[in-house]
Protein backbone atom coordinates (compact mmCIF):
# COMPACT_ATOMS: atom_id res chain seq x y z
CA UNK A 1 0.00 0.00 0.00
CA UNK A 2 1.37 3.56 -0.64
CA UNK A 3 2.02 5.57 1.61
CA UNK A 4 -0.56 8.57 1.86
CA UNK A 5 0.52 12.11 0.25
CA UNK A 6 1.70 14.76 2.53
CA UNK A 7 -0.25 17.53 1.95
CA UNK A 8 0.13 21.36 3.50
CA UNK A 9 -2.65 23.50 4.78
CA UNK A 10 -2.31 27.31 3.80
CA UNK A 11 -4.42 29.53 6.11
CA UNK A 12 -4.85 33.05 4.93
CA UNK A 13 -5.76 35.51 7.82
CA UNK A 14 -6.04 38.65 7.86
CA UNK A 15 -8.00 41.10 10.88
CA UNK A 16 -9.72 38.09 12.07
CA UNK A 17 -6.81 36.65 14.70
CA UNK A 18 -9.87 34.99 16.97
CA UNK A 19 -11.31 33.06 13.86
CA UNK A 20 -7.75 32.07 12.88
CA UNK A 21 -7.36 30.61 16.35
CA UNK A 22 -10.72 28.57 16.12
CA UNK A 23 -9.34 27.21 12.60
CA UNK A 24 -6.28 26.21 13.91
CA UNK A 25 -8.02 24.25 16.66
CA UNK A 26 -9.77 22.22 14.14
CA UNK A 27 -7.15 21.92 12.25
CA UNK A 28 -5.38 20.35 15.36
CA UNK A 29 -7.99 17.33 15.44
CA UNK A 30 -7.66 16.44 11.93
CA UNK A 31 -7.50 12.37 10.89
CA UNK A 32 -4.22 12.28 8.95
CA UNK A 33 -1.05 10.72 9.37
CA UNK A 34 0.97 13.72 7.11
CA UNK A 35 0.50 17.35 7.07
CA UNK A 36 1.92 20.52 8.19
CA UNK A 37 0.06 24.24 8.63
CA UNK A 38 1.36 27.03 6.58
CA UNK A 39 -0.17 30.37 8.02
CA UNK A 40 0.32 33.41 6.39
CA UNK A 41 -1.21 36.35 8.19
CA UNK A 42 -0.75 40.07 9.32
CA UNK A 43 0.50 40.54 12.88
CA UNK A 44 -2.46 39.91 14.67
CA UNK A 45 -3.17 36.87 13.58
CA UNK A 46 0.55 35.67 14.19
CA UNK A 47 0.43 36.89 17.98
CA UNK A 48 -2.64 34.64 18.16
CA UNK A 49 -0.45 31.74 16.78
CA UNK A 50 2.17 32.45 20.15
CA UNK A 51 -0.36 33.23 22.07
CA UNK A 52 -1.38 29.34 21.47
CA UNK A 53 1.60 28.22 22.29
CA UNK A 54 2.36 27.08 18.05
CA UNK A 55 5.39 28.58 17.85
CA UNK A 56 8.20 25.69 16.10
CA UNK A 57 5.27 23.61 14.85
CA UNK A 58 3.67 25.35 12.25
CA UNK A 59 5.24 27.41 9.67
CA UNK A 60 4.27 31.02 9.33
CA UNK A 61 5.15 33.97 6.71
CA UNK A 62 3.66 37.56 8.06
CA UNK A 63 1.74 39.77 4.91
CA UNK A 64 0.12 43.22 6.07
CA UNK A 65 -1.09 43.47 2.26
CA UNK A 66 -4.72 42.42 2.02
CA UNK A 67 -4.42 40.40 -1.22
CA UNK A 68 -5.73 36.82 -1.02
CA UNK A 69 -3.86 35.65 -4.38
CA UNK A 70 -0.37 37.13 -2.82
CA UNK A 71 -1.14 35.43 0.09
CA UNK A 72 -1.40 32.10 -0.94
CA UNK A 73 1.58 32.67 -3.53
CA UNK A 74 3.51 33.44 -0.28
CA UNK A 75 2.01 30.09 1.24
CA UNK A 76 2.83 28.14 -1.94
CA UNK A 77 6.15 29.03 -1.59
CA UNK A 78 6.61 27.85 1.56
CA UNK A 79 5.09 24.53 1.04
CA UNK A 80 7.24 21.05 1.33
CA UNK A 81 4.01 18.71 0.74
CA UNK A 82 2.64 16.88 -2.87
CA UNK A 83 -0.21 18.29 -2.21
CA UNK A 84 -1.14 21.57 -1.13
CA UNK A 85 -4.86 22.17 0.94
CA UNK A 86 -6.68 25.81 1.54
CA UNK A 87 -9.16 26.83 4.28
CA UNK A 88 -10.17 30.18 5.20
CA UNK A 89 -9.43 31.41 8.76
CA UNK A 90 -13.57 31.50 9.41
CA UNK A 91 -13.50 27.94 8.49
CA UNK A 92 -13.63 24.55 10.61
CA UNK A 93 -12.62 20.96 8.53
CA UNK A 94 -14.35 18.38 9.60
CA UNK A 95 -11.87 15.69 10.85
CA UNK A 96 -11.76 13.34 7.99
CA UNK A 97 -11.46 16.64 5.70
CA UNK A 98 -7.91 16.07 4.70
CA UNK A 99 -7.98 12.30 4.20
CA UNK A 100 -11.39 12.44 1.93
CA UNK A 101 -9.15 15.19 -0.09
CA UNK A 102 -6.78 12.71 -0.51
CA UNK A 103 -8.85 10.05 -2.39
CA UNK A 104 -9.71 12.17 -4.68
CA UNK A 105 -6.04 12.20 -6.20
CA UNK A 106 -5.76 8.49 -6.82
CA UNK A 107 -5.29 9.06 -10.61
CA UNK A 108 -2.17 11.12 -11.95
CA UNK A 109 -4.13 13.21 -14.74
CA UNK A 110 -6.27 14.72 -11.53
CA UNK A 111 -4.63 17.94 -10.29
CA UNK A 112 -7.17 19.73 -8.40
CA UNK A 113 -10.12 18.35 -5.29
CA UNK A 114 -12.42 20.42 -3.91
CA UNK A 115 -14.77 19.51 -1.17
CA UNK A 116 -18.63 20.56 -0.06
CA UNK A 117 -18.64 23.50 2.15
CA UNK A 118 -21.68 24.09 5.18
CA UNK A 119 -23.19 27.49 6.18
CA UNK A 120 -23.71 28.86 9.19
CA UNK A 121 -26.49 26.34 10.73
CA UNK A 122 -23.49 23.81 10.20
CA UNK A 123 -26.11 21.73 7.92
CA UNK A 124 -27.55 23.40 5.40
CA UNK A 125 -24.91 23.78 2.29
CA UNK A 126 -23.55 27.00 0.75
CA UNK A 127 -21.55 25.11 -1.63
CA UNK A 128 -21.61 21.80 -3.35
CA UNK A 129 -20.35 21.00 -7.03
CA UNK A 130 -20.32 23.17 -10.17
CA UNK A 131 -18.93 24.14 -13.17
CA UNK A 132 -17.81 28.04 -13.83
CA UNK A 133 -17.49 29.24 -17.25
CA UNK A 134 -15.67 32.35 -18.81
CA UNK A 135 -17.82 34.57 -17.56
CA UNK A 136 -17.23 33.54 -14.02
CA UNK A 137 -20.84 32.26 -13.67
CA UNK A 138 -21.13 28.95 -11.99
CA UNK A 139 -23.73 26.30 -12.11
CA UNK A 140 -24.71 23.44 -10.03
CA UNK A 141 -23.41 19.91 -11.12
CA UNK A 142 -24.18 16.56 -10.20
CA UNK A 143 -22.17 14.32 -8.71
CA UNK A 144 -21.89 10.85 -5.94
CA UNK A 145 -22.51 11.98 -2.90
CA UNK A 146 -20.51 9.59 -1.26
CA UNK A 147 -17.43 8.57 -3.36
CA UNK A 148 -14.93 11.06 -5.34
CA UNK A 149 -16.24 12.23 -8.88
CA UNK A 150 -13.49 12.98 -11.44
CA UNK A 151 -15.08 15.49 -13.97
CA UNK A 152 -13.27 17.16 -16.90
CA UNK A 153 -13.32 20.36 -18.67
CA UNK A 154 -14.89 21.68 -21.28
CA UNK A 155 -13.74 24.60 -23.49
CA UNK A 156 -14.38 27.83 -21.75
CA UNK A 157 -15.84 25.91 -18.67
CA UNK A 158 -13.85 24.64 -15.77
CA UNK A 159 -14.50 22.64 -12.14
CA UNK A 160 -14.64 25.40 -9.91
CA UNK A 161 -12.98 24.32 -6.69
CA UNK A 162 -14.47 26.86 -3.65
CA UNK A 163 -11.46 28.73 -2.47
CA UNK A 164 -12.17 27.70 1.59
CA UNK A 165 -11.74 24.16 0.57
CA UNK A 166 -9.87 23.05 -2.29
CA UNK A 167 -6.39 21.01 -2.89
CA UNK A 168 -3.94 21.20 -5.77
CA UNK A 169 -0.75 19.06 -6.69
CA UNK A 170 2.00 21.37 -5.69
CA UNK A 171 3.75 21.07 -9.26
CA UNK A 172 1.02 21.86 -11.09
CA UNK A 173 -0.01 25.05 -8.76
CA UNK A 174 3.39 26.14 -9.08
CA UNK A 175 3.83 25.45 -12.33
CA UNK A 176 1.09 27.87 -13.15
CA UNK A 177 2.25 30.62 -11.36
CA UNK A 178 0.09 29.86 -8.57
CA UNK A 179 -2.86 32.28 -7.83
CA UNK A 180 -2.93 35.85 -10.22
CA UNK A 181 -1.95 38.72 -7.81
CA UNK A 182 -4.36 40.67 -9.65
CA UNK A 183 -7.09 39.73 -7.95
CA UNK A 184 -7.01 41.11 -4.57
CA UNK A 185 -10.10 39.43 -3.94
CA UNK A 186 -13.09 37.56 -5.77
CA UNK A 187 -12.72 35.54 -8.93
CA UNK A 188 -8.75 34.19 -7.47
CA UNK A 189 -9.90 30.55 -7.79
CA UNK A 190 -12.10 30.59 -10.68
CA UNK A 191 -9.15 32.42 -12.43
CA UNK A 192 -7.17 29.52 -11.46
CA UNK A 193 -9.42 26.88 -12.24
CA UNK A 194 -9.82 28.04 -15.96
CA UNK A 195 -6.07 28.30 -16.32
CA UNK A 196 -5.93 24.69 -15.04
CA UNK A 197 -8.40 23.43 -17.31
CA UNK A 198 -6.64 25.10 -20.32
CA UNK A 199 -3.85 21.94 -19.86
CA UNK A 200 -6.82 19.13 -19.95
CA UNK A 201 -6.24 18.27 -16.73
CA UNK A 202 -8.62 16.69 -14.31
CA UNK A 203 -10.61 17.99 -10.80
CA UNK A 204 -12.37 15.69 -8.33
CA UNK A 205 -14.73 16.46 -6.43
CA UNK A 206 -15.19 15.26 -3.17
CA UNK A 207 -18.43 15.70 -1.06
CA UNK A 208 -17.30 13.94 2.01
CA UNK A 209 -14.55 16.44 1.99
CA UNK A 210 -15.94 19.08 4.05
CA UNK A 211 -15.92 22.25 5.72
CA UNK A 212 -17.72 24.47 7.65
CA UNK A 213 -17.80 28.16 6.88
CA UNK A 214 -18.99 30.83 8.83
CA UNK A 215 -18.83 34.23 6.64
CA UNK A 216 -17.05 36.50 9.44
CA UNK A 217 -16.54 39.91 8.85
CA UNK A 218 -14.45 41.71 7.31
CA UNK A 219 -13.44 45.20 5.43
CA UNK A 220 -15.70 44.35 2.62
CA UNK A 221 -18.80 42.29 4.49
CA UNK A 222 -20.76 42.72 7.78
CA UNK A 223 -21.31 40.10 10.02
CA UNK A 224 -24.46 39.19 8.13
CA UNK A 225 -23.06 39.10 5.01
CA UNK A 226 -23.78 42.99 3.62
CA UNK A 227 -21.52 44.07 1.82
CA UNK A 228 -19.47 47.21 2.87
CA UNK A 229 -18.09 47.46 -0.16
CA UNK A 230 -18.14 46.20 -3.91
CA UNK A 231 -14.88 47.50 -4.93
CA UNK A 232 -12.81 44.62 -4.97
CA UNK A 233 -15.47 42.97 -6.83
CA UNK A 234 -15.84 44.93 -10.17
CA UNK A 235 -12.09 45.45 -10.03
CA UNK A 236 -11.57 41.52 -10.06
CA UNK A 237 -14.46 41.00 -12.95
CA UNK A 238 -12.20 43.67 -14.91
CA UNK A 239 -9.38 41.65 -14.53
CA UNK A 240 -11.13 38.75 -15.23
CA UNK A 241 -12.31 40.09 -18.32
CA UNK A 242 -9.22 41.18 -19.91
CA UNK A 243 -7.45 37.83 -18.78
CA UNK A 244 -10.04 35.35 -20.31
CA UNK A 245 -11.39 37.51 -22.55
CA UNK A 246 -15.06 37.60 -21.44
CA UNK A 247 -17.48 39.86 -23.19
CA UNK A 248 -18.15 43.30 -22.92
CA UNK A 249 -21.27 42.43 -20.91
CA UNK A 250 -19.29 40.71 -18.33
CA UNK A 251 -20.04 44.23 -16.14
CA UNK A 252 -23.71 44.26 -16.86
CA UNK A 253 -24.08 40.85 -15.63
CA UNK A 254 -22.30 41.23 -12.74
CA UNK A 255 -23.75 44.20 -11.85
CA UNK A 256 -27.50 42.77 -12.03
CA UNK A 257 -26.30 39.64 -9.92
CA UNK A 258 -25.21 41.57 -7.20
CA UNK A 259 -28.20 44.13 -7.26
CA UNK A 260 -30.66 41.07 -6.84
CA UNK A 261 -28.27 40.18 -3.99
CA UNK A 262 -28.54 43.61 -2.67
CA UNK A 263 -32.38 43.79 -3.12
CA UNK A 264 -32.80 40.55 -0.93
CA UNK A 265 -31.17 42.08 1.94
CA UNK A 266 -32.99 45.09 1.40
CA UNK A 267 -36.33 43.24 1.18
CA UNK A 268 -35.00 40.77 4.82
CA UNK A 269 -34.43 44.81 6.71
CA UNK A 270 -30.35 44.49 6.58
CA UNK A 271 -30.24 47.62 4.18
CA UNK A 272 -32.12 51.20 3.30
CA UNK A 273 -32.87 51.47 -0.48
CA UNK A 274 -30.37 54.21 -0.64
CA UNK A 275 -27.39 51.66 -0.11
CA UNK A 276 -28.20 49.87 -2.93
CA UNK A 277 -27.02 52.29 -4.91
CA UNK A 278 -24.22 53.55 -3.06
CA UNK A 279 -22.76 50.18 -2.85
CA UNK A 280 -23.19 49.59 -6.88
CA UNK A 281 -21.65 52.36 -7.71
CA UNK A 282 -18.35 51.14 -5.55
CA UNK A 283 -18.79 48.24 -8.07
CA UNK A 284 -18.54 50.58 -10.97
CA UNK A 285 -15.70 52.26 -9.36
CA UNK A 286 -13.69 48.87 -8.90
CA UNK A 287 -14.53 47.89 -12.63
CA UNK A 288 -12.79 51.23 -14.13
CA UNK A 289 -9.45 50.69 -11.61
CA UNK A 290 -9.78 47.04 -12.82
CA UNK A 291 -9.54 47.95 -16.34
CA UNK A 292 -5.97 49.85 -15.44
CA UNK A 293 -4.65 47.64 -13.13
CA UNK A 294 -0.94 46.05 -13.74
CA UNK A 295 -1.43 42.72 -15.32
CA UNK A 296 1.71 41.04 -15.06
CA UNK A 297 2.89 37.53 -15.94
CA UNK A 298 2.90 34.69 -13.74
CA UNK A 299 6.32 32.81 -13.48
CA UNK A 300 6.46 29.88 -12.27
CA UNK A 301 7.34 29.19 -7.88
CA UNK A 302 10.31 28.03 -6.53
CA UNK A 303 10.44 24.78 -4.00
CA UNK A 304 9.92 25.71 -0.92
CA UNK A 305 13.34 26.19 0.83
CA UNK A 306 12.21 24.55 4.14
CA UNK A 307 11.44 20.72 4.92
CA UNK A 308 8.29 19.50 5.58
CA UNK A 309 6.98 19.89 8.86
CA UNK A 310 4.88 17.50 10.23
CA UNK A 311 2.50 18.57 12.17
CA UNK A 312 1.58 16.52 15.84
CA UNK A 313 -2.28 16.52 15.71
CA UNK A 314 -4.62 14.82 18.03
CA UNK A 315 -3.64 11.37 18.63
CA UNK A 316 -6.26 8.88 16.46
CA UNK A 317 -9.09 7.28 18.34
CA UNK A 318 -12.07 7.38 18.90
CA UNK A 319 -14.18 10.56 18.89
CA UNK A 320 -16.21 11.23 22.28
CA UNK A 321 -19.97 11.83 22.32
CA UNK A 322 -21.15 13.69 25.32
CA UNK A 323 -25.29 14.45 25.51
CA UNK A 324 -27.99 15.78 26.87
CA UNK A 325 -30.47 18.47 27.84
CA UNK A 326 -29.89 21.95 27.78
CA UNK A 327 -30.21 22.15 31.80
CA UNK A 328 -27.22 20.01 31.90
CA UNK A 329 -25.26 21.91 29.34
CA UNK A 330 -23.02 24.13 31.93
CA UNK A 331 -21.41 20.23 33.31
CA UNK A 332 -21.11 18.69 29.49
CA UNK A 333 -19.30 21.92 28.30
CA UNK A 334 -17.05 22.13 31.11
CA UNK A 335 -16.30 18.05 30.19
CA UNK A 336 -16.02 19.10 26.63
CA UNK A 337 -13.19 21.42 27.69
CA UNK A 338 -11.55 18.98 29.43
CA UNK A 339 -11.91 15.76 26.96
CA UNK A 340 -10.20 18.24 24.68
CA UNK A 341 -7.05 19.54 26.97
CA UNK A 342 -6.60 15.98 27.31
CA UNK A 343 -6.11 15.59 23.09
CA UNK A 344 -9.69 13.84 22.45
CA UNK A 345 -12.07 14.93 19.54
CA UNK A 346 -15.36 15.67 21.11
CA UNK A 347 -19.11 16.32 19.66
CA UNK A 348 -21.46 17.11 21.99
CA UNK A 349 -25.35 17.22 21.52
CA UNK A 350 -27.74 19.09 23.41
CA UNK A 351 -31.50 18.32 22.38
CA UNK A 352 -34.22 20.15 23.63
CA UNK A 353 -37.50 18.62 24.35
CA UNK A 354 -39.26 20.93 21.06
CA UNK A 355 -38.94 21.24 17.56
CA UNK A 356 -36.87 23.45 17.44
CA UNK A 357 -34.16 23.26 14.05
CA UNK A 358 -30.66 21.57 14.57
CA UNK A 359 -27.63 23.82 14.41
CA UNK A 360 -23.75 22.45 14.36
CA UNK A 361 -20.62 24.47 15.11
CA UNK A 362 -17.36 24.14 16.05
CA UNK A 363 -17.01 25.84 19.81
CA UNK A 364 -14.10 28.18 20.58
CA UNK A 365 -13.35 25.56 23.39
CA UNK A 366 -12.01 23.12 20.44
CA UNK A 367 -15.30 20.59 20.39
CA UNK A 368 -18.42 20.05 17.89
CA UNK A 369 -21.48 21.40 19.10
CA UNK A 370 -24.87 20.38 18.05
CA UNK A 371 -28.18 21.78 19.56
CA UNK A 372 -31.67 21.62 18.38
CA UNK A 373 -34.99 20.08 19.89
CA UNK A 374 -35.50 16.05 19.63
CA UNK A 375 -38.45 17.08 17.64
CA UNK A 376 -36.74 19.31 15.13
CA UNK A 377 -35.01 18.62 12.07
CA UNK A 378 -31.74 18.83 11.16
CA UNK A 379 -31.27 18.26 7.05
CA UNK A 380 -33.52 21.34 5.76
CA UNK A 381 -35.71 18.33 4.02
CA UNK A 382 -37.01 16.50 6.18
CA UNK A 383 -40.35 17.38 8.25
CA UNK A 384 -40.78 20.32 10.18
CA UNK A 385 -41.41 17.71 12.99
CA UNK A 386 -40.64 14.17 13.70
CA UNK A 387 -41.60 12.20 16.18
CA UNK A 388 -38.50 10.21 17.98
CA UNK A 389 -37.40 9.42 21.98
CA UNK A 390 -34.15 10.65 22.94
CA UNK A 391 -31.78 8.08 22.32
CA UNK A 392 -33.39 7.24 18.79
CA UNK A 393 -32.76 10.96 18.10
CA UNK A 394 -29.06 10.93 19.44
CA UNK A 395 -28.29 7.36 16.80
CA UNK A 396 -30.24 9.25 14.46
CA UNK A 397 -27.72 12.45 14.39
CA UNK A 398 -24.39 10.07 15.14
CA UNK A 399 -25.08 8.12 11.99
CA UNK A 400 -25.46 11.98 10.11
CA UNK A 401 -22.52 12.79 11.21
CA UNK A 402 -20.58 9.70 11.38
CA UNK A 403 -18.20 9.33 7.97
CA UNK A 404 -16.93 13.23 8.53
CA UNK A 405 -16.86 13.27 12.03
CA UNK A 406 -14.92 9.97 12.00
CA UNK A 407 -17.02 8.00 15.01
CA UNK A 408 -16.33 4.08 13.89
CA UNK A 409 -15.80 2.47 10.79
CA UNK A 410 -19.61 1.30 10.42
CA UNK A 411 -22.93 1.56 12.20
CA UNK A 412 -23.28 -1.65 14.42
CA UNK A 413 -19.73 -2.18 14.88
CA UNK A 414 -16.68 -1.57 16.33
CA UNK A 415 -16.73 1.34 19.00
CA UNK A 416 -20.05 2.58 19.65
CA UNK A 417 -19.86 6.44 20.50
CA UNK A 418 -23.68 6.60 21.62
CA UNK A 419 -22.83 4.51 24.94
CA UNK A 420 -19.74 7.33 25.28
CA UNK A 421 -19.89 9.65 28.01
CA UNK A 422 -23.88 10.56 27.19
CA UNK A 423 -25.82 12.24 29.61
CA UNK A 424 -29.40 11.54 30.93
Amino acid sequence: MNAPPQISVIVVSHGRPGDLGRCLRGLEQLLYPSFEIVVVADAAGLATVDRMGWAGRIKTVQLEEPNISLARNRGIEQAAGEIVAFIDDDAVPEPTWLSALADGFSGDAVAAAGGFVRGRNGISFQWKARAVDHYGQATPLAVDPLRPTVLSSRPNCAIKTEGTNMAFRRDDLAALGGFDPAYRFYLDETDLNLRLSALGRNTAIVPLAEVHHGFAPSPRRRADRVPRTLFEIGASTAVFQRRHGAAQDIFDQTRQRQRFRLLQHMIDGRIEPAAVEKLLETLAEGFEEGRARALTPLPPLGRSQSEFLGFAAFPKGPTQVLSGRPHQAARLKKRAQQLVAEGQRVTLFLFSPTALFHHVGFHDDGYWLQTGGIFGRSRRDQPLVQAARFQTRLRREIARVSPQRGFYARLGGGHDPAGAGKAG
